[in-house]
């Protein structure tokens, strides 16, 4: 069960926002349901109130056969009004306190009318009330519409029977109708409720946006911390917490940055200054011209100048900045194919003529080759294919190796990573060219990915951003 709960802040804090509005409706509901019902019942207790004080006052003094013509004449259904000789509520014991305490009000203020008992009792609806509701004529107005309703409404709720006797023994009977309860919730007022709760609901959406628009932008801006350390510093205005988290996230950002730069000069000093020495050491083996130790030392040699340049190369590859420009995709990679003869360019030329992305042309340039001569290196040959998505350029470099074992993939990204075997110094370089690759691509927002072809060989992809307002002519 835990899968369907959110994930997010912003979700959390919507679905408590959500639940807690549904909770206050729910509480609200009630209270005023609970509220109406006892109001309801307090106004039908008046009403029964007055209805027997103004008709004792009306038949107290007229003679019992006269009692019963007017009764007669004024008992309309389901208001039932008769006179008898005997009680219609045979049971002198009331049902409940609130019953007896009516009785003992009734008898108090009539009893200046020669009242000497009263009798109330409640009668719950019957079931089958609802069967001789009135349906209201089509061709009707409002008013007289919700009178139906309302009158069709009397005949589901519950009678009142109240009994009063005159002094005479005569008993009036009569009853009286509860007053309906109209629900709180109907088709009229649902859409009502409805949309004040869209409209908050849309409302709480709205202001967490905005509330966490800062975050969002913190996240993104430390993921692209993570590819760039030398991206833009994040704003510091805001609310008091953005404003401190993003304070701490640039002191990280250029303590991180320092420190990097520290080891980068420091590598790039300690490779630089080796070429002193190299250079002397390979000035003495000439004079060793017939030594059968000058061809192992030179090759020695050779290998640390390599290991020292490749160093070197490695700790200042983000010191030659350039400024970013717009650069034809295609047509970089096309000279990078036409340069070595082991590789051949066989995108789609025609569609791929336009792809314009954003990045410095030295570097870029550079991350390919660094991929080609890999693909050359350990496959011999290698194979571009140039295509593109809604908004990204794709560059695939297949080759004919032995490919990588799968657990074995992003580790390659790793500097000074090889695999022994076929990828050694004999074979291969130092275990730099993929980092510097990624490191290049990350920078300008693009990603080196590699993966193991279905029949054989390596397939390193770049992918690239294409430039605004690139995507649209890249569609047509």
């Amino acid at each position: 069960m835990k899968w369907l709960l959110p994930r997010s802040l912003p979700a959390w804090v919507l679905l408590i926002v959500i639940a807690g509005l549904l909770a206050i409706q729910v509480s609200t509901l009630s209270i005023v349901s609970r509220e109406r019902t006892t109001s309801n019942n307090m106004l039908d207790l008046l009403r029964l109130n007055d209805r027997a004080l103004s008709l004792t006052k009306l038949m107290y003094a007229e003679k019992p056969e006269d009692r019963t013509r007017i009764a007669a004449g004024l008992s309309v259904p389901p208001h039932v009004l008769t006179t008898t000789d005997s009680s219609a509520i045979t049971s002198s014991i009331p049902v409940d306190d609130e019953m007896a305490e009516l009785e003992d009000i009734i008898v108090g203020r009539l009893s200046k009318y020669g009242v000497e008992e009263a009798r109330v009792r409640r009668e719950k609806a019957k079931a089958d009330a609802g069967q001789h509701t009135f349906q209201p004529e089509p061709d009707m107005g409002n008013v007289e519409r919700e009178l139906v309703d309302l009158s069709s409404d009397f005949t589901t709720t519950d009678t009142f029977i109240v009994s009063i006797e005159f002094k005479d023994g005569q008993w009036l009977n009569f009853t009286l109708k509860a007053t309906p309860l109209s629900p709180l919730l109907n088709i009229d007022s649902l859409p009502l409720y409805g949309s004040v709760a869209g409209l908050v609901v849309l409302l709480s959406i709205w202001a967490l946006r905005r509330l966490t628009a800062p975050y969002r932008a913190l996240e993104r801006a430390v993921r692209r911390i993570g590819d760039d350390l030398k991206s833009p510093p994040l704003p510091e205005h805001g609310s008091s917490e953005y404003t401190s988290a993003a304070r701490a996230v640039n002191t990280m950002q250029a303590r991180l940055r320092e420190y990097v730069e520290d080891r980068e000069l420091l590598a790039a000093a300690l490779a630089h200054d080796l070429r002193t020495p190299l250079t002397r050491i390979r000035l003495r083996l000439e004079l060793l011209r017939k030594s059968p130790l000058r061809a192992a030392l030179m090759q020695n040699l050779a290998d640390i100048e390599a290991i020292s340049s490749s160093v070197l190369d490695f700790a200042t590859y983000e010191a030659r900045g350039e400024a970013p420009e717009r650069i034809d995709f295609w047509s970089l990679v096309d000279s990078i194919a036409d340069a070595n003869p082991n590789v051949t360019f066989d995108g789609a030329r025609k569609h791929a003529r336009g792809l314009i992305c954003m990045g410095e042309t030295i570097a870029l340039r550079r991350c390919i080759t660094n991929l080609v001569e890999n693909a050359v290196k350990y496959g011999g040959k290698a194979r571009l294919s140039l295509s593109h998505d809604e908004s990204r350029v794709l560059l695939a470099i297949d080759d004919d190796g032995p490919g990588i074992p799968e657990a074995q993939l992003e580790t390659m990204f790793r500097p000074f990573t090889r695999i022994e075997g076929s990828r050694n110094r004999q074979t291969g370089g130092f275990g730099l060219g993929l980092t510097i690759a990624r490191n290049i691509a990350r920078r300008f927002g693009g990603e080196v990915t590699l993966r193991n072809r279905p029949g054989g060989g390596l397939r390193a992809e770049l992918a690239m951003p294409m430039a605004s307002g690139a995507q649209a002519r890249a569609a047509e």
